[in-house]
């Protein structure tokens, strides 16, 4: 059969089996209720993948709820805490989708109650495909009566993934789910994880309030022959992308790998700082029981995550580079800027940001604080620099002085 043929014919019996539900005939790709204001700034808070993959139970999650309320996380912003795949196995007699019994015998509102009860919130994961990417039961087709039973369980977050979709047109299928969050009832934040193929740029700011922009992050400072997107990988992916991202619709290059092992702590340094100036979610992937002093002070840095959390809400970009070296500029609320001089060589190197890169007056003063080592320089003119460790980042923040 013809691609589009079949692309048509698919579209068609989705639309027929989601039009056969009480209230939805007809309107399937219509969002007639605007999209809940839910993500003024990107969102904030921890989700299980990175770490622990499928080895999810509600022991786990209620563990990783008590250390982000206890550790400092929360008061530093942190408030979602994200299932990802796994946490579901079946469905009932009557369709409705089914946690692992075994793993989770409580049940999901008991736990979604339990994370509520230490002031965060609660995220679940699904799948526009009939089978998640573990293989376990996708919403394809069932998009309404799962977001009914999310807002049953008090769900406030919903990642939703892009395997086994065969020739799901990616818009429309996303949309289905949006207007089903919409209409459940409850205020769920909508997590587009379809991985960047299908642009999601040009049409996740009016379906959904966070877009994947890449294909998966693994803990590495770049790609290697045998595995995927690097930090770097990823960083490099997002340099031309800041046009659509803004208030309540945020580009999202995948979540962090701070404290996971597989890059230094000056990496990680850089990796929590270029997020920042990505207007990136910031949703932490190690574990969250067992940081230690290093992850703990780069997760919760306070001036960093006011840069990602800026009321402004534009994306930073890459104003100049030669070589290994590298400037990145975001502007902030209020005329200021925030500006990362970034190394990616093996060796120190002497960088500098020119006030004309940040298109101010070369006799502009201002002062400028580090955000790492807490340095203030007053009165600064015409440019600020220092010197960039390898693989590591000078992360300011530049006011100026009237």
């Amino acid at each position: 059969m013809h691609p589009l043929i079949q692309s048509a014919a698919h579209m068609l019996a989705l639309l027929g089996a989601l039009a056969a539900l009480p209230g939805h005939a007809h309107e399937t790709l219509k969002l007639d209720a605007p999209k809940p204001n839910l993500a003024p700034t990107p969102p904030m808070g921890w989700n299980s993948w990175n770490k622990f993959a499928c080895n999810v139970s509600e022991q786990l999650i209620r563990q990783q709820a008590d250390a982000m309320a206890a550790s400092g996380m929360k008061d530093a912003g942190y408030q979602y805490i994200v299932i990802d795949d796994c946490w579901q196995k079946s469905r009932d007699a009557d369709g409705n989708i089914q946690a692992d019994p075994e793993r989770f015998p409580s049940g999901i509102k008991a736990l979604a109650d339990y994370v509520h009860g230490k002031g965060l919130k609660f995220g679940l994961y699904s799948d526009a495909g009939s089978l998640t990417c573990a293989g376990r039961p996708g919403s394809a087709g069932r998009e309404f009566q799962d977001a009914r039973q999310y807002a049953k369980w008090g769900v406030d977050f919903l990642k939703y993934d892009w395997c086994h979709t065969g020739t799901r047109n990616a818009e429309a299928a996303y949309t289905i789910m949006a207007k089903a969050l919409r209409e459940s009832g409850r205020d769920i934040v909508l997590s587009i994880c379809e991985w960047g193929t299908d642009h999601p740029e040009r049409w996740g700011p009016t379906v959904g309030h966070l877009w994947r922009t890449t294909y998966d992050i693994y803990d590495g400072w770049k790609s290697t022959k045998d595995r995927g997107n690097g930090m770097t990988n990823i960083l490099d992916m997002q340099a031309e992308r800041g046009g659509r991202s803004a208030p309540n619709a945020w580009n999202d290059p995948d979540m962090l790998e701070v404290g996971n092992g597989g890059m230094t702590t000056t990496e990680y340094e850089s990796h929590f700082s270029l997020w920042a100036m990505l207007a990136a979610p910031l949703i932490a992937g190690n574990d969250l029981s067992k940081m230690d002093a290093d992850t703990l002070r780069i997760l919760t840095n306070k001036d960093v995550i006011a840069v990602d959390q800026d009321a402004l809400g534009q994306q930073g970009r890459r104003v100049w580079r030669q070589g290994d070296l590298e400037i990145w500029a975001r502007p902030l609320k209020g005329g200021e800027f925030a500006v990362v001089l970034f190394n990616r060589g093996e060796a120190p190197a002497e960088m500098k940001v020119g006030w004309d890169q940040l298109d101010l007056p070369a006799g502009l003063k201002a002062d400028v604080r580090d955000l790492w080592t807490q340095k203030v320089s007053k009165q600064v003119r015409g440019s600020y620099g220092g010197t960039v460790a390898p693989h590591g980042v000078v992360m300011v923040r530049i006011t100026p002085v009237l």
